[in-house]
């Protein structure tokens, strides 16, 4: 211990004559691992090293693509026989030339899934040669996309839904023209195909609600929180995450207007493998039409049986009333957990 002592002491003696400049070393420096004069060695920072990779300025001979995952997207669509479906229920083609309506609808596909938001998107698709090799076809022009649209669009079903308002009634709901009961008939090969391929899923949530999509266009009209947009309704097989049927609406449609033929067009879509049937919504489904149908088993236009449903009342004068009325013991626990409990009565 005095010799360990004796050395420090020689240690710390020499680092000050070093400060001072004197060349002096203790004795015994070399047994205790000490060099005078040794300074730590600086670590260089990352900063200070060349990346790892070389520029080539010379193009590339192969073709590229920042969508390389899009192929997966569009061989599901066709292996699911939606291409054969497309060619069945969709005519809108009155020309040889150009896309057929396959291809336009899988470049639909192909848009939404890359994010697009408008037709001028596809220009952005179109800019992509990597990407239409990999899919087989080149992508449509804005300007052609924008044609196709036009056929499912009818001015004489618009003004026949206009004829049928009752005075003072602002909204209307058109019926459908060929082309979009065609593109309904697309969806329901779509849905029939999964329920094949899952078949064990016998249980079928529809869940009916209606979303606003907010739009510039110079028809759009005002929906009721005030932007203008559209509002289609739209009804969900829960359990499988799949739009099952859908009604497009200008914005101004009040979501409780008329809800009977979108449900009954989701029911009606439901694989047969479907044994038990169960339907939810918000208040917007709360319409006399639409619930007795849903009591009703053995109603028209949908599934024989019981459907188990669970609808959002909107709280009218008179079911504020009921409830008022009702005692105490009539009030019956929806869950035993305290700390979710409500008085639905305030």
């Amino acid at each position: 211990m005095a010799v360990g002592k004796a050395l420090l002491v020689d240690r710390l003696q020499a680092e000050r004559n070093l400060a001072r400049g004197a060349n002096f070393a203790p004795s015994g420096w070399e047994k205790c691992g000490y060099t005078p004069g040794m300074r730590k060695l600086e670590k260089p920072s990352p900063t200070e090293s060349p990346l790892l990779f070389d520029i080539d300025p010379e193009p590339a001979p192969e073709m590229l693509t920042a969508l390389g995952g899009m192929p997966l997207v569009v061989q599901t669509f066709r292996s699911l026989g939606l291409p054969a479906s497309v060619k069945r229920h969709v005519q809108v083609k009155e020309r040889e030339r150009g896309y057929d309506e396959a291809t336009f609808v899988e470049s639909f596909v192909v848009l939404n899934a890359g994010g697009g938001e408008c037709l001028d998107d596809f220009a952005r698709l179109r800019e992509d040669a990597g990407l239409a090799e990999l899919v087989g076809h080149p992508i449509p022009s804005p300007e052609a996309a924008r044609q196709f649209l036009y056929q499912f669009h009818d001015e004489k079903k618009m003004a026949e839904a206009q004829q049928r308002r009752e005075p003072g009634q602002e909204a209307y709901i058109p019926e459908e023209n060929q082309p979009l009961q065609g593109l309904g008939g697309v969806n329901r090969d779509l849905i029939a195909a999964m329920g094949q391929r899952c078949s064990e899923q016998k249980i079928a949530t529809v869940d009916q609600d209606t979303t606003i999509i907010e739009s510039r266009k110079r028809e759009a009209l005002a929906t009721y929180e005030g932007e203008r947009g559209y509002q289609p309704m739209l009804t969900l097989w829960a359990e499988m995450n799949l739009v099952l049927a859908d009604q497009f609406r200008d914005g101004n449609v009040p979501a409780l207007m008329d809800p009977l033929p979108v449900a009954q067009a989701a029911f009606g879509a439901l694989p047969a493998t479907v044994q038990t049937f169960y339907y939810r919504g918000d208040s917007a489904c709360h319409e006399h039409r639409l619930i007795s149908w849903l009591r009703d088993e053995e109603r028209e236009g949908g599934p024989r049986g019981f459907i188990g449903f669970a609808i959002s009342a909107r709280m009218s004068e008179a079911l504020h009333t009921a409830i008022l009325a009702l005692p105490g013991e009539a009030w019956q626990p929806e869950k035993n957990d305290a700390e979710v409990l409500r008085d639905v009565r305030k």
